[in-house]
């Protein structure tokens, strides 16, 4: 079983790392390059050109991955899996739309907001509406009608709320991605990390279904996750295709993933986070997400609230540039950061484990 996780992270790996150059030499050769914005650092103003809508590469090689895993290993997709990739199919084309209006109008804004929203809303209530179908037979959907941390908790909020819910993950998590991705390999890399960290969640649900309750030493601390193996395949498959366009994408980067990019991977991220009911868990594990949208929040809010500006420049890795410190130093020192928020959302999903047995 655990090969599909292995073959899916390794396809995924080596579609990107001989793929992503070809999208390279085609996306130049038809001029579609990033627009740089004036009011931005100045060291980044000789990135102008450089091709854009990388994330075509990581999206379709996660896909092909996906299948060819299970091709490989004769085990059929899942709901859970086909939802998860749907949705991060469906942020992508949204975010295609937007970076190609920005090239083709030469412009640093792409589709007008409301467009935009609206593409964002429709896929977005799409995967929470079909989420709630298709139960096992133990009667588990996708996702739970229930809030979770580390597994569901509380009272049942309903159908209604949880598709609210669940655009606000979507939204949230697709918008701190974007903010993030303003330095060379800085989203792809914390991505890596956080897609790895779902891989062993993943796994460890597997192992401590509930439905092999038969075999556990603590059947009380068990998951009920509808599809949690082949939710390890696709964060593997993601993991590698993120890691190989990675190879791409680091300073300096020879191409940029685009809004195509950072709008699927922050979509999947909460689909991956609703599917493995972890929703809560999604802040830690990705904190340096959190943390750059927070540095938005409080320089918009500061500034329209009192008229000055906490940070020099937001989002926050801009603010540090700005202090002096190279693109490469603030890249890999928000690597370790979010690093630091994978090991320590790791380490409370297996105390919650633990607690429980």
């Amino acid at each position: 079983m655990m090969n599909q996780i292995l073959f899916a992270g390794v396809i995924g790996l080596f579609l990107t790392l001989i793929g992503t150059p070809l999208l390279i030499k085609l996306l130049a050769r038809k001029g579609y390059g990033q627009y740089i914005r004036d009011d931005g650092p100045r060291e980044h103003a000789s990135k102008r050109g450089t091709p854009t809508m990388g994330g075509i590469a990581f999206i379709l090689a996660t896909i092909v991955a996906y299948f060819l895993s299970k091709v490989i290993t004769g085990k059929p997709p899942t709901y859970s899996g086909l939802l998860v990739l749907g949705l991060m199919a469906g942020m992508g084309l949204v975010g295609f739309l937007d970076d190609y209006i920005k090239i083709v109008k030469r412009r640093s804004l792409g589709l007008r907001a409301k467009a935009k929203m609206a593409g964002q809303l429709i896929v977005g209530i799409a995967f929470a509406v079909l989420s709630l179908m298709f139960s096992d037979n133990r009667g588990n959907t996708p996702a739970s009608t229930k809030l979770s941390f580390i597994t569901d908790f509380g009272w049942t909020i309903g159908p209604v709320l949880f598709v609210i819910w669940a655009l606000f993950m979507i939204l949230a998590m697709s918008n701190g991605v974007n903010l993030t991705d303003g330095l060379d390999g800085l989203a792809t890399g914390a991505s890596v990390l956080v897609f790895g960290a779902y891989t062993f969640i993943g796994v460890w649900q597997y192992q401590e279904s509930c439905a092999n309750a038969q075999t556990l030493t603590n059947p009380g601390a068990c998951y009920e996750v509808r599809d949690p193996l082949d939710l390890a395949v696709v964060a593997s498959a993601l993991m590698g295709a993120c890691l190989g366009f990675l190879w791409w994408n680091t300073s300096p980067a020879k191409i940029f993933m685009g809004d195509t990019g950072s709008l699927a991977l922050g979509g999947v991220l909460a689909g991956l986070a609703i599917c493995s009911r972890t929703e809560l868990l999604l802040a830690l594990l990705g904190g340096l997400f959190v943390l750059i949208t927070m540095s938005v929040v409080i320089q918009v809010g500061s500034f329209r609230l009192t008229g000055r500006r906490v940070f020099r420049m937001a989002p926050l890795q801009h603010h540090f540039e700005l202090k002096g410190w190279s693109e490469v130093l603030v890249v890999v020192r928000f690597w370790i950061i979010q690093g630091i928020c994978v090991i320590v959302g790791l380490g409370l999903f297996y105390a919650g484990w633990a607690a429980d047995k």
